[in-house]
């Protein structure tokens, strides 16, 4: 694994098309005071990202003023459009000039720079093939999850499949368990359902209440 002291880029998938939301763009969706891909870009960036390839449709109204930080920020669109993350990442990579990367979900709002920081030195100095956020159940999120670039590529060279899992999980990833507090929401949270983005908003609603009473 490349040392994470050194540069690396993201890849945001955001091409899904929202089905269990009623057709919505999520990526588009805001849960507190940022989109959902506002929120991922910019923690990757926070964290120190070089690049960020967001791979689905170019939405530039969902990027806040300042969600990019210092880093690019570039649109890349798989072919054909919305032909699934295997085909999404593989386009993503094209973009990707940094030894390592850090591979999310455009639906995540509770995603921060500490924990991309956290996936990053959770491979410092370690002979492994990646590291893999599990969820409050043990499942591994692949969408939270950071790898050399080398080792993606090759795998997706030799892969014909279409499963996410399927690509990753074989490369042995370290499985790097959740941490979440008690109560906080987790990185890991994704806005598949109505339920989800109602859960999400709830959770950014009591945040703004407990910040600014501590004002």
């Amino acid at each position: 694994m490349p040392d994470p002291g050194c540069a690396f880029d993201a890849v945001v998938l955001a091409g899904g098309g929202g089905t269990r939301l009623g057709g919505a763009d999520k990526p588009g969706l805001v849960v507190g005071s940022r989109t959902l891909l506002g929120s991922v870009v910019s923690a990757v960036t926070s964290a120190g990202a070089d690049r960020v390839i967001v791979v689905g449709p170019e939405r530039p109204a969902t990027l806040s003023p300042g969600s990019g930080g210092g880093s690019q920020v570039r649109h890349a669109r798989e072919e054909p459009p919305g032909s699934g993350p295997v085909a999404a990442l593989r386009c993503g990579l094209e973009d990707v000039s940094a030894p390592a990367v850090v591979l999310a979900a455009a639906d995540l709002p509770f995603l921060r720079p500490a924990h991309v920081t956290r996936l990053l030195e959770s491979v410092t100095g370690q002979d492994v093939s990646g590291v893999v956020l599990l969820d409050a159940s043990g499942r591994p999120q692949w969408l939270v999850s950071c790898w050399p670039a080398t080792l993606l590529r090759d795998a997706l060279g030799s892969y014909a499949g279409s499963s996410l899992r399927g690509l990753l999980g074989p490369l042995d990833p370290v499985l790097l368990p959740d941490e979440t507090a008690a109560g906080d929401p987790p990185p890991w949270l994704d806005c598949d359902t109505t339920d989800d983005l109602r859960l999400a908003r709830d959770w950014a609603a009591r945040d703004g209440r407990e910040q600014e009473a501590a004002r």
